[in-house]
């Protein structure tokens, strides 16, 4: 049986909502490789109330930002992105691994928490001006959300804040994607 958020816990709660989602997140050792604490968010998301409380959450952060639009990477950002966007009334643009986008495409180049990999957005994903959110579940180092903003500046776009479920403050992602406003609905300290 699933963890349920306590009555009363809603996204308008957010101290209590908010923090009744740590309980759904699962620490696995040594994945994807040793040494990393992998957080797992997969019985969140299986909880419906959880699930609202977290794209409620983000959209509470992101609202007074007026957004255009939320970018987010795959894949884990695909799994809130969508939800947030649609919440905010904004559209949402998807950033790929190379050579899974079929139309002409602008690269970045990115470290990782353990390795580096690259991004790709569709040189017609924003409007010349657009207000963006970037997005993702988890900011760790930051390398892959300063490769969003890297691509949203790319396409003329202006990053108006990072949202994420889950920051490793630890990691101090955070001051690399400095200038930018940036919130996290969950923080751990190591």
């Amino acid at each position: 049986m699933r963890p349920q958020a306590e009555p009363g816990e809603g996204a308008g709660h957010e101290g209590e909502g908010v923090e009744s989602l740590r309980r759904l997140i699962r620490d696995i050792p040594d994945f994807p490789k040793a040494g990393i604490l992998f957080k797992d968010i997969t019985p969140l998301m299986a909880d419906s109330r959880a699930l609202g409380i977290a794209v409620e959450g983000l959209a509470e952060y992101a609202r007074p930002l007026d957004v255009d639009c939320v970018i987010a990477a795959e894949a884990r950002g695909f799994l809130l992105g969508p939800a947030l966007a649609l919440a905010l009334g904004a559209g949402f643009v998807l950033a790929r691994k190379p050579g899974r986008l079929p139309y002409e495409t602008v690269q970045v180049k990115h470290s990782l928490e353990y390795g580096s990999s690259e991004l790709e957005l569709h040189t017609d994903a924003l409007d010349n001006g657009a207000r963006v959110l970037v997005h993702d579940d988890l900011l760790a180092t930051g390398g892959t959300a300063k490769a969003l903003c890297e691509l949203v500046g790319q396409l003329g776009g202006e990053v108006v804040g990072c949202g994420f479920l889950i920051e490793l403050a630890f990691l101090k992602g955070r001051e690399r994607l400095a200038p930018h406003q940036t919130h996290a609905l969950l923080s751990y300290q190591e």
